[in-house]
């Protein structure tokens, strides 16, 4: 199966990288505006909707709608793991598409913390396109075509927004 992985060192402590990770404020400014992301619904893992901290079991309805294009992608994203370990200095939480254009897709986002307070933000995908063997035979221009330049600029976002 196709993986793409991206790192990238933070100059912030792991409970502030972490933070902003936990919540649905922390996905919509790390998408990139030619997206055109809409959070349609977010809802808990015990029924809460809007909750503060995305905890494992909560789903994120949304919709996008990448370069102005005509038709809107709907996406149902589940948080299926979280783990949080400040006294280890690490912490990941792993995301599945329940519903969306991609036949699989599953994001986990790690983060390690090292002895001077960076935060080493680690994102690995594996996925499959849509379109059966044309999907297929396409899988390996996908990362540096269609994953790069959206990781790039969410690491490069992250980077902006938390080191100040």
């Amino acid at each position: 199966m196709p993986t793409y992985h991206r790192e990238t060192w933070v100059d912030a402590p792991l409970s502030e990288v972490w933070e902003f990770h936990s919540r649905v404020e922390g996905l919509t400014a790390l998408t990139p505006g030619f997206m055109d992301l809409d959070i349609e619904r977010v809802v808990g893992p015990d029924g809460e909707q809007d909750p503060e901290v995305l905890e494992a079991g909560a789903r994120i309805g949304m919709s996008l709608g990448p370069l102005g294009s005509v038709g809107r992608q709907s996406w149902t994203s589940v948080i299926t793991e979280r783990e949080y370990d400040p006294e280890a200095g690490r912490a990941y939480f792993r995301d599945t598409m329940e519903d969306g254009p991609f036949p699989h897709w599953e994001h986990t986002h790690r983060f390690y913390e090292n002895e001077e307070g960076e935060t080493l933000v680690s994102d690995r995908v594996e996925y499959r396109l849509p379109g059966g063997p044309l999907g297929e035979a396409l899988a390996p221009l996908s990362g540096p075509v269609g994953f790069a330049p959206m990781f790039r600029f969410r690491h490069r976002e992250t980077k902006r927004l938390l080191e100040g």
